[in-house]
């Protein structure tokens, strides 16, 4: 946690990954990031993985950092609530349509330099997930050795559609710094997804091959990457991105007279051109596959390491989340009092800011913890009005 967007507010209206992503991220910078619920949680508040008393992992470190206020968003009050506390406060962060009682067009006739950033499935309106999308623009049908697709559990355009969400956002602010005028930026899934294929060069690639990239199962495309298994049995992942890091695995490997005599074979030099070891892996993975399989996983990564050869073992996520060095003495991960009431490392911000101190990650809400407190001082409402409010349904508290 930093304050280096301290005296922003935001109101967050969202669910599931890529919208609460947006509000995370600029919360773990010091903004105050508003999220609004239905009472009793969103369609995203019992998402697994959960606990055995059904509180969500998931929902409770995506919302870190943030207050909550619990509205009846069934009723036209509750809504008007909603309406009135995006106008006051200028910067809305939703997933909600972009029709509808949260369009932008309907909230700025309240407050003209209303700066939106509204998270979408596809261009169109029409809803979509990562696991949709992601199927969409091809990656299944290259990941993987074949021959059926093979879907990622990363979510990774909701990742980067909330990291692009958050950036929009400042964006906006400072488009309105400089103008006065409010706006609306509309971030489709679809076409993060899309963008950053093309961003990746695979649209021009298909387009100048003609073909599809073919599957390679773990090797990397363009370089000599892949997975091998030493002889204690450890699967480990090793990848050469420049000359230095080549000449020293084939050191550490003691293949130069091999690699040397496919050389001469073939008549190339792999000694400063990515794209030749990856067309020849034919003959050089079985060469290192021989070498790597002979010894030991300690003994070659005492080795990659002198010579700054990139590799890492395969592990699960439990091995990670017990790794000292990931985890437990990562000043990333701190404690905080956590909904679920279990205890476990917390998540701040990735950034490390050296000029200033890191603060401990905080908690999620409870759902409609604030919503009092945001009630009273953004709209200026009393307390027997509060009350009168909770009375009827139209909000709820923790």
């Amino acid at each position: 946690m930093y304050n280096l967007l301290n005296g922003l507010s935001v109101i967050e209206a969202s669910s599931f990954v890529a919208s609460p992503t947006a509000g995370l991220y600029l919360a773990q910078m010091g903004a105050e990031v508003i999220r609004v619920d239905q009472i009793g949680g969103g369609p995203d508040f019992r998402r697994w993985p959960v606990t055995e008393g059904n509180d969500s992992l998931y929902w409770e470190n995506l919302n870190r950092a943030k207050k909550s206020v619990a509205l009846d968003l069934g009723s036209p009050q509750g809504r008007e609530l909603l309406q009135e506390l995006v106008r006051k406060t200028g910067q809305f962060v939703t997933n909600f349509p972009a029709e509808g009682f949260l369009s932008h067009a309907k909230l700025a006739e309240g407050r003209a330099d209303l700066v939106t950033v509204r998270v979408m499935g596809w261009a169109d309106g029409s809803p979509a997930l990562d696991y949709t999308v992601n199927n969409s623009v091809g990656y299944p049908m290259m990941t993987g050795a074949g021959p059926d697709p093979v879907n990622h559990v990363l979510p990774a355009w909701d990742l980067l559609t909330g990291a692009y969400a958050a950036f929009a956002m400042l964006a906006g602010i400072q488009k309105r710094a400089q103008t006065g005028e409010g706006l609306e930026v509309r971030i489709p899934l679809s076409d993060v997804a899309i963008g950053t294929v093309a961003n990746l060069g695979g649209i021009a690639e298909v387009l100048y091959t003609g073909s599809n990239r073919p599957r390679l199962g773990n090797a990397v495309y363009g370089l000599f990457g892949r997975d091998f298994v030493t002889a204690d049995g450890v699967r480990t992942m090793i990848v050469v991105v420049t000359p230095r890091q080549w000449a020293n695995l084939v050191d550490a490997l003691r293949l130069e007279s091999a690699v040397a005599a496919i050389e001469a074979e073939r008549g190339v030099s792999f000694a400063k051109d990515d794209g030749l070891r990856f067309n020849h892996r034919d003959a050089l993975y079985p060469l290192f596959e021989a070498a790597i399989g002979a010894r030991a996983h300690a003994d070659l990564a005492a080795a990659f390491d002198a010579g700054g050869i990139v590799h890492s073992a395969y592990r699960t996520m439990r091995d990670a989340a017990n790794d000292p060095a990931l985890v437990a003495n990562n000043p990333v991960f701190g404690t905080a009092e956590n909904p679920s009431g279990f205890n476990y490392p917390a998540a701040g911000s990735f950034a490390t800011v050296p000029q200033l101190d890191r603060q401990a990650p905080q908690p999620a809400p409870r759902n409609g913890a604030n919503s009092e407190e945001i009630l009273a001082e953004r709209l200026g409402l009393s307390s027997g009005a509060i009350a009168a409010l909770i009375d009827a349904g139209t909000v709820g508290q923790a």
